[in-house]
């Protein structure tokens, strides 16, 4: 991933100072399990554990004449070795340790995004409840319907995000697996317990069965449940992209002081860091489609999968890292406008109301055919006359009045009701967990 998008903790994961680093500590485990069964002389594993070590141009220099990466690796390592290297590696195959390596680097990284979506559930409790009754208009298929809270908005973006929650840590889960079973995984030449040694220190379990290569379904569950997680982000992101909007503006993206809005127009306030977030949930989901390609390989191994994954798990990873982290300071910066919110409920004078009418309507005997011919008509001319609002064209209607009170009238047309199950709404998610 280009370091535009690069945060620093996440970057390191998967830089190769970090990938090697744990190339070998995976190596020295497997021979100190090997010590403990006898294999291995106690001075040549204190001569392993002494004088292991690497240089990451050393390796990518040995590499330009070997073309393998783990080969340059144990050829730089014995290099500070020397004879006791022999017992490096032995009987284990590359991908021991590429994909036990590769797991404990998706699962590091898939620690640091869920601390990163615990604290985006908190930020966005916190303004859920300081909107709760904020009342602005919902909107399906973009038309004005009838009234919400922005309270509501959040709640449900709390109640996605808690989802996310447990997808990444059963992802984590998944993918937390690491084999060291030789060549197709027989353990042909190495024992099983050396396996459970290394993972067990690695904080990992042992593959239950492995081809030489853990399987890529685990990947790909991994690498979807970033993109879902992406989508919500997206979600969000397009919900205040839409309320930021000039004709809208019930919301906005905070505008730091020196902050240039376009190089042409000196007005500009854009929703930029909405519209990034949005660009780079596209990516997420291009890698999850590659990681499903990923899972059908060659009998018991191939290597289609592994150039792949070079590119699409670190950047996947560091893409939602970075996601998340604009996502945490949109919510908490969010600027809200209330009074935007009432003047775009009133926008359509009324309109709003007309199901609550047209239950009361039937309420009162109507059937619900004559009930909905009655208020779609006088709606209708409300829509195409802007001087006329609904309330008054149903206190004109004969219809209407003869089974309606004028104070039932109004009461219909009070906003302050919509707001009687909102704390039931809240108790089921906001204050559930409290």
């Amino acid at each position: 991933m280009i370091s535009r998008y690069t945060l620093p903790e996440m970057g390191k994961i998967w830089e190769d100072e970090f990938k090697f680093a744990t190339w070998l500590k995976i190596e020295i485990l497997a021979c100190e399990a090997r010590f403990e069964m006898g294999e291995i002389p106690k001075e040549d594993l204190e001569i392993i554990k002494a004088k292991s070590a690497f240089d990451v141009k050393r390796i990518l220099e040995i590499e330009e004449t070997t073309k393998h990466d783990v080969i340059a690796f144990l050829t730089n390592v014995a290099e500070y070795v020397g004879p006791a290297s022999r017992h490096i590696h032995y009987g284990m195959t590359s991908s021991d340790i590429l994909d036990t390596t590769l797991a404990y680097q998706m699962k590091t990284a898939g620690e640091l995004l869920l601390k990163q979506l615990y604290d985006l559930k908190e930020i966005i409790k916190t303004r859920a409840i300081e909107n709760k009754n904020t009342v602005c208009i919902g909107r399906s298929h973009g038309i004005h319907a009838e009234p919400t809270t922005m309270g509501l908005k959040f709640a449900l973006w709390y109640e996605e995000t808690k989802r996310n929650i447990t997808r990444l840590q059963n992802a984590i889960d998944s993918i937390s697996v690491g084999q060291i079973s030789g060549a197709v995984g027989t353990f042909e030449h190495l024992s099983p317990k050396i396996e459970e040694f290394v993972c067990i220190k690695m904080g990992l379990k042992p593959a239950s069965v492995s081809t030489q290569v853990i399987q890529r379904d685990r990947h790909a569950e991994f690498m979807n449940t970033l993109a879902i997680i992406g989508a919500t982000l997206e979600k969000i992101s397009i919900e205040i992209r839409h309320l930021q909007r000039t004709e809208v503006l019930e919301a906005e993206e905070y505008f730091s002081k020196g902050q240039k809005g376009s190089s042409a127009m000196p007005h500009k306030r854009n929703p930029v860091i909405s519209e990034r977030i949005t660009g780079l949930a596209r990516v997420l989901r291009a890698n999850a489609i590659a990681a499903l390609e990923n899972v059908a390989l060659w009998h018991e191994r191939d290597i289609s999968h592994s150039s792949v994954e070079r590119i699409i798990i670190p950047d996947s990873c560091i893409v939602l890292n970075y996601g998340l982290d604009l996502m945490i300071k949109l919510t908490k910066d969010l600027l809200i406008y209330p009074e935007n919110m009432i003047k775009n409920l009133n926008l359509t004078r009324g309109l709003i109301f007309s199901q609550a009418i047209l239950l009361k309507l039937v309420e009162k005997g109507l059937s619900r055919e004559d009930a909905y011919r009655i208020v779609q008509t006088s709606a209708m001319d409300v829509w195409a006359n802007k001087d006329k609002f609904l309330r008054d064209e149903l206190f004109k209607s004969s219809e209407v009045m003869k089974i309606i009170t004028e104070k039932e009238l109004d009461e219909i047309f009070d906003t302050s009701k919509i707001l009687k199950n909102v704390d039931y709404i809240f108790q089921r998610s906001i204050y559930a967990e409290d």
